[in-house]
């Protein structure tokens, strides 16, 4: 159900506050006039509702997930002890289900770009392709980069725009780069998304790392400068850097909800856009409330009607 009123709301309200407190206040309490003032408000919020066309408000989204898959996602500093793999999946899955019914893609990287699942509106499927990540085998890692999944990300949502999608984009990562490359420009990628949020994991005082292969000797990735834990924190500074190439929002994800904002902002802008593009997939139902408000004027006109035929009565009595 969504409103659209006619007349501006801060316009009606005053006006209809007004009548009301003054019809409560007058010597009697004229409880017709202050039905007629409610209908007239109601009709003109203009309530409409879906028809039985639409299938779901957010068929017509495509969501991509890009998410950084590098041994640092491994970090235990998701909620002060998770790894920030294990976050990834719980807020990946809340959005999944915050955004039901829209069109879900996985994007990974590591050392290559992967794309995992392509669009789909099965639920389980995209949720399972983040479960079923592997990290990659820390023994072949080469550093982390986020330059490594433009090419794919660019080529991915530019043919989705082609179909006239809605383009939405979350990406998640850490924000470190330790191949010594230099973070490059996502201004043209931005040029194809409609909305999303770069989602930044991990904390500044930051977190060990967890060994993706079997170790016997430690479970923990071990930094070759100091021969002790290696320790992996979050690089914000690039993942609002690149919040501000794509113009879309930066969230630093502890927990879920951090990105319900966001959520209901996409789904409200999207709702906009399928009304204004397509009235026909909506119904009024203002017709609804015309005929009680036609039967209450019939009575009120009625009862002026009486009114004045006793007023001229009585004048012409007492003349």
């Amino acid at each position: 159900m969504k409103c659209f009123p006619i007349i501006p709301l801060w316009i009606v309200i005053p006006i209809s506050i007004i009548f009301i407190v003054y019809s409560i206040f007058s010597k009697k309490i004229d409880f017709i006039s202050i039905a007629i003032i409610i209908l007239l408000f109601i009709i003109n919020l203009r309530i409409m509702i879906p028809n039985n066309n639409i299938d779901n408000d957010l068929n017509n989204l495509n969501v991509l997930f890009v998410f950084d898959n590098t041994i640092s996602m491994q970090a235990l500093d998701y909620d002060g002890k998770n790894t920030r793999m294990s976050g990834v999946v719980e807020d990946s899955t809340h959005i999944i289900n915050k955004l039901y019914g829209a069109n879900f893609s996985l994007i990974s990287f590591d050392n290559n770009t992967k794309v995992v699942i392509p669009y789909t509106r099965d639920v389980n499927s995209i949720i399972n392709g983040f479960n079923n990540i592997m990290p990659i085998d820390d023994l072949y890692a080469k550093g982390s980069s986020l330059n490594i999944p433009y090419n794919t990300i660019i080529d991915y949502l530019k043919k989705s725009k082609e179909k006239n999608n809605t383009n939405i984009l979350f990406f998640i990562s850490d924000g470190e780069i330790t191949n010594n490359d230099k973070l490059r420009n996502y201004h043209d990628v931005g040029g194809f998304i409609d909305d999303g949020a770069v989602l930044g994991y991990g904390s500044n005082k930051g977190g060990y790392m967890m060994r993706t292969t079997d170790s016997s000797d430690n479970k923990y990735i071990i930094d070759n400068s100091n021969h002790d834990k290696a320790i992996s924190r979050i690089e914000e500074n690039n993942l609002k850097r690149l919040a501000n190439d794509l113009n879309i929002d930066y969230i630093h994800m502890n927990k879920k909800n951090n990105i319900d904002d966001k959520l209901s902002e996409i789904k409200y802008k999207n709702n906009k856009r399928v009304l204004s593009s397509n009235m026909n997939d909506y119904n009024d139902i203002y017709y609804i409330f015309v005929f009680p408000l036609l039967i209450l004027l019939l009575i009120d006109f009625e009862r002026i009607r009486r009114m004045l035929i006793w007023e001229n009565y009585y004048i012409s009595y007492f003349a």
